[in-house]
């Protein structure tokens, strides 16, 4: 079993965060997670997170940074990841008018496909987070086939969300299957059976196993991420079920 590290999106916690960003941290790598991967860092600078980070030994997986801030700010942006040794930039969300018509996807496409190169000389890779709205189609096509199509695989990678590709009424395994070759990252959350909302992993109704044969199988993937965006109990607790299952599912390094 070619076993991948566990990471947990700090976006999971995000109301602990808010809180005290330093003092999540400690409890996500008290949990055993093996990285993080960012969503903002409320106001916690590099060096001091960098300091932090190497105490608990713990690593940067990806950071999740609006196309906007990319775009206005790319310079700080490349130049705080890599003070903090992550080299995965993750754009994890579109703007409605990026994506409401085949012209929109492809000019999106163009600009990350410019950005991805921008940071690719950084030595940074860019990847795409998807949620559900990828999969409406423009003519015969999704809209993440286009953008896919659009782009260069050494300028854009994927970070596959399999909740979202389930909600969108497709097999993740099958999405992975296909593109296998660009993606370096898996999102990895689950969905209650009665409803299409989310669970912990290992709570629900998704089937992980051909999900992590695949994921497995690749040299390019690096991190499976775990990510709750909404939790019904504590979020830390959430965020210690997920990896808890995931341990009793022999999924987790020691």
């Amino acid at each position: 079993m070619n076993l991948k590290p566990i990471a947990l999106q700090m976006y999971t916690v995000r109301d602990y965060a808010e809180k005290n960003f330093i003092e999540t941290v400690k409890k996500v790598a008290e949990i055993g997670y093996k990285g993080i991967e960012l969503a903002g860092t409320y106001g916690v600078k590099s060096d001091e997170l960098k300091q932090l980070l190497d105490s608990l030994d713990l690593k940067v997986c990806g950071s999740h940074i609006s196309i906007d801030l990319l775009e206005k700010d790319f310079d700080n942006t490349v130049k705080f990841n890599l003070e903090l040794g992550n080299k995965n930039i993750v754009c994890p969300w579109l703007p409605e008018d990026r994506r409401n018509s085949i012209e929109e996807w492809k000019k999106t496409a163009e600009e990350l496909n410019s950005i991805g190169e921008r940071l690719r000389a950084d030595g940074l890779t860019l990847s795409y987070h998807n949620h559900n709205f990828e999969f409406e189609k423009f003519g015969d096509k999704y809209g993440i086939e286009i953008l896919i199509e659009n782009t260069d695989p050494e300028n854009l990678k994927l970070e596959v969300d399999v909740f979202w590709i389930k909600f969108a009424g497709l097999d993740p395994a099958e999405f992975l299957k296909k593109y296998i070759d660009r993606i370096n990252l898996i999102h990895l959350k689950d969905m209650k059976a009665d409803k299409k909302t989310f669970a912990e992993v290992g709570e629900g109704i998704i089937d992980f196993k051909p999900i992590f044969e695949i994921g497995d199988s690749s040299s390019i993937v690096e991190w499976y991420i775990v990510e709750q965006d909404r939790c019904e109990r504590p979020s830390i607790e959430s965020a210690r079920l997920s990896f808890e299952n995931l341990k009793k599912m022999g999924r987790v390094i020691d």
